[in-house]
């Protein structure tokens, strides 16, 4: 699929994005070079293809799951300027 200058400064308008009239050709035919690339991978036979979140084959580093500092809610809450069966109290924001 070929965009036009005119598509171009329909999706610009759409996005609101401000782009200068020199610079629409190649913006033509970067985002026409882009979905033809989407076309041909749409055409791809992927069934035998097993659906991965990361390329890599890689494990995530965890941290351990230790508590590392003291428990401050009291001393945190004695200073609040209100405080309700544990809660903080806050002014209601929303109507």
């Amino acid at each position: 699929m070929s965009l036009t200058a005119e598509d171009v400064n329909k999706i610009a308008h759409l996005a609101r994005l401000g782009i200068d009239q020199h610079d629409v050709g190649a913006y033509a035919q970067d985002l026409s070079g882009m979905l033809e690339l989407m076309t041909q991978m749409s055409e791809l036979d992927t069934d035998n293809v097993e659906p991965m979140a990361h390329p890599m084959d890689q494990a995530q580093r965890l941290r351990a799951d230790k508590v590392t500092e003291a428990n401050n809610r009291d001393n945190f809450q004695a200073i609040a300027p209100q405080v309700e069966a544990g809660l903080y109290l806050v002014p209601k924001v929303i109507e």
